[in-house]
């Protein structure tokens, strides 16, 4: 019998309280903005290669269902400023984009963070999907609120203050 995988999307939004060119340079920030994003339960950020946006390469370690798990991803910015996507290569084989839109008020934003992974079909599938959905959503909501608290305060890696 084979299994086919089955292809699911795990999505968080939240207003930010920065306005998005700063809540942008938080998020593409891999050295200094978005280690300060990530909830308790990833354990390490190392980058690999670049460091800002397109052409990062990164490894990620978590802990998770009470196991370790590491993760490496290659960065790019299909609309630079507004989406950023994190292709994780090798086991899981998912893709994570950030999306940074405006909001209601000039110095607010709208993030959505979504994760696009695959799945076993069938009944072992669907339990894989409800939990994986469940602990993707808490771990994005922790994100989100950490993203709103650091990108207030948010400055560049050279000092500057981003609007």
């Amino acid at each position: 019998m084979t299994t086919s995988n089955q292809i699911y999307t795990v999505t968080a939004r939240a207003q930010i309280g920065a306005p998005p060119a700063r809540v942008y340079a938080v998020i593409a920030d891999y050295r200094n903005g978005h280690p300060r994003i990530l909830p308790k339960a990833f354990t390490s950020l190392l980058v690999e290669k670049g460091g800002v946006g397109e052409g990062t390469s990164t490894r990620v370690s978590m802990r998770v269902f009470g196991r370790r798990m590491e993760f490496r991803a290659d960065i790019s910015e299909p609309e630079p400023g507004r989406v950023l996507v994190e292709r994780h290569v090798g086991a899981s084989d998912s893709v994570t984009s950030f999306t940074v839109d405006p909001g209601s008020r000039k110095d607010e934003s709208v993030v959505t963070i979504a994760t696009e992974l695959a799945s076993r079909s069938g009944f072992l599938g669907a339990i894989e999907r409800f939990m994986t959905r469940k602990t993707l959503q808490r771990l994005y909501r922790q994100e989100l609120g950490l993203l709103d608290s650091v990108a207030r305060e948010y400055r560049s890696p050279d000092g500057r203050s981003l609007q």
